[in-house]
């Protein structure tokens, strides 16, 4: 009689052989972290689609040098561009990012299950709280990328509002790198903080504005979600300069590999995971976007339909599932001084209340950071208006604006114009690009997502060198150890701990808050026709010149000569101070911060050190400035 195997026999032996791969990738990996060995990229084989480590956890760091899969360096920068201590510093957060993970771990592994009831059926109990769990872990899940080497939270971690979280950084090459060492974009990382609030962009007849969406440049629109949060999550994971995955499919794949993927089942369907990917979606996916080998195809992991539309739906739940975490108090938290205040828990400082009339008054800061009340811009004027009660202030009104900001030389993004070792070119157009915000993105132009309403189009003039109206919630979070974004320093107990050197506007030129203040108020008072690093002798960048803006169209100028005093702008940053969460009860993971505070200095010239001259600007790419329609005057 032939024996066969029973499917138990089967299973006892797929067990058996991938733990038998676990034990020598465990071999493999203490080998290649003691530097004996080394593994180029997609060497992993997969066993019934599962990686040889599926399931295992992540190794502690115990040195400098994060574990993580080899990948190609590539530095087309000039010196000083890189921060000497990029290479440490990329290794601290990232220590941060496994233990704020863990924390993340242990929270759901105690979490008790919901019970599914009801119709339509719901995860009665805990049901929130398991989403909002299952967000935060794939937000700081690194194995998310290619190299193993970036999160999310990379770019975005707590105690800095979700924003930029390497000093030398936002001081230097200002985006920040991504999968592969060094490709970097071409913008700050924006605050997520509040993010979820903004509706889907639209167009409003009646004003002849833009509101809504996400990103610097809204191009996160929410057509598909209706949720430009969510949108706004499913972009890094594939943007060449972040992330990096090839394929959405990627994000798929590698969910069916974590660790908290019974999590994910639990909250999108027991069958949600269940893809048949092909044996080379490993090494696909090990490889990082704009590769050579790819062609340009967007979906090199060779999927069956129905396996594509299951991964399709699998990456639109890991958008809508971090857009959970990031609406949950841990993120969005209401819970600052001001929020205090308005409860009548809280009285502000005769320097706090000051700048808060002023921000409402004077300045004319809350006719786009909107706080809920009126504004009175006339010496005789009294505002009789009172605080929306029904809902906090957002202290923004979701729309656009160009400030007049002037082109920031720092940004890394215009020296990628070499081939990395994949055989990709970011940047072929150098310091011909110019950054029209919504205007490229409405033209679907260069370096832009494309645009999935055609009747905007033909308004990309209205809008060049737009950007997003962020909401001025937690503009001023720092870590506790450096509470502070203001140079030189807050003093603690008598002594100075030093301040959090962060970047502001979408290219990172303004350094602290009191720039930034100051900036608004005498952009038109000191204009100099100069690019940056060039202003005149006997005059001081950022305190008695302005460089001309990067795109002079659509200028708001309801701000550039608001006739403040020194004081006074100081008081509207004391003010902003009041809107930091974590007032009324601690800010999760605020806590995590291990690096070092800056000192000296202060906030009127902070970072002018790091000033470096613009060179000699060619005109305008065709590719971006002349893309019909034209921007209109058109942009040298």
């Amino acid at each position: 009689m032939n024996w066969r195997p029973t499917e138990v026999h089967l299973r006892e032996k797929i067990r058996w052989i991938a733990a038998l791969l676990l034990s020598l990738a465990a071999i493999v990996a203490l080998l290649t972290g003691t530097g004996l060995i080394s593994l180029p990229v997609g060497t992993q084989e997969t066993v019934n689609g599962q990686s040889a480590s599926s399931g295992a956890t992540r190794a502690k760091d115990t040195g400098d040098k994060p574990h993580q899969q080899s990948l190609p360096d590539y530095n087309p920068y000039p010196p000083g561009i890189i921060p000497a201590d990029l290479e440490s510093e990329i290794a601290r957060v990232l220590r941060e990012v496994d233990f704020i993970e863990n924390r993340a771990l242990a929270r759901w592994r105690a979490l008790p299950s919901p019970i599914q009831t009801g119709q339509p059926p719901t995860l009665q109990n805990t049901g929130t709280e398991s989403m909002e769990t299952l967000g935060e872990l794939m937000n700081f899940d690194r194995n998310m990328s290619p190299g193993k080497n970036q999160a999310c939270s990379s770019c975005h971690m707590p105690y800095v509002a979700f924003s930029g979280p390497i000093p030398s950084v936002n001081a230097t090459m200002i985006a920040y790198p991504g999968t592969v060492h060094f490709r970097a974009g071409k913008r700050t990382a924006q605050r997520y903080t509040y993010s979820p609030f903004f509706p889907v962009l639209q167009y409003n007849q009646d004003q002849a504005l833009f509101f809504g969406g996400n990103f610097w440049d809204s191009r996160s629109t929410g057509f598909r979600l209706r949720n430009p949060d969510a949108e706004q999550a499913q972009h890094p994971p594939v943007d060449t300069q972040e992330m990096g995955n090839p394929d959405t499919a990627c994000i798929a794949y590698k969910l069916s590999q974590s660790a908290y993927k019974p999590l994910f089942e639990l909250v999108w369907g027991k069958a949600s995971l269940d893809i048949r990917f092909p044996r080379d979606t490993e090494r696909i996916c090990a490889t990082p976007g704009g590769a050579a080998s790819f062609g340009g195809d967007t979906a090199p992991v060779k999927l069956k339909p129905k396996d594509r539309l299951r991964a399709n739906e699998a990456y639109n739940h890991w958008g809508e599932s971090i857009d959970a975490y990031e609406q949950s108090v841990q993120v969005s938290a209401f819970s600052s001084k001001f929020d205090a205040f308005v409860k009548g828990k809280y009285t502000m400082t005769q320097a706090e209340m000051a700048g808060y009339n002023l921000f409402k008054g004077k300045a004319n800061c809350n006719s786009c950071h909107v706080d809920g009340r009126g504004t009175t811009l006339k010496p005789d004027q009294v505002d009789t208006s009172t605080a929306a009660a029904a809902n906090p202030p957002l202290f923004t009104c979701f729309g656009s604006a160009n400030e007049g900001v002037p082109l920031n030389p720092r940004v890394a993004f215009y020296y990628q114009t070499k081939p990395d070792a994949l055989k990709f070119t970011a940047n072929p157009l150098g310091f011909a690009y110019r950054d029209l915000g919504m205007g490229t993105f409405l033209r679907s132009g260069f370096g832009a997502a494309p645009n999935p309403n055609q009747n905007w189009t033909p308004l990309a003039p209205t809008v060049d060198g737009q950007f997003q109206v962020s909401t001025a919630r937690n503009v001023a979070m720092a870590p506790p150890q450096c509470p502070t974004t203001e140079a030189p320093g807050a003093i603690v107990n008598g002594k100075n701990v030093g301040y959090f050197q962060k970047e502001f506007f979408h290219n990172g030129y303004i350094k602290s808050l009191k720039q930034l203040v100051h900036f608004y108020n005498t952009r038109d008072v000191y204009p100099y026709n100069v690019t940056s690093g060039h202003c005149p002798d006997g005059t001081i960048e950022k305190v008695n010149c302005w460089p001309m803006p990067e795109v002079r169209n659509n200028i708001d100028m309801t701000s550039g000569n608001l006739g403040l005093t020194d004081e006074e702008e100081n008081q509207i940053v004391a003010f902003l101070q009041t809107l930091t969460d974590g007032f009324t009860r601690p800010y999760a993971n605020s806590d995590t911060f291990t690096g070092t505070c800056a000192t000296g200095g202060n906030a009127a010239t902070q970072g002018n050190e790091l000033l470096i001259p613009t060179p000699p600007l060619p005109p305008c790419a065709s590719a971006v400035c002349n893309v019909a329609p034209a921007p209109s005057p058109a942009i040298p």
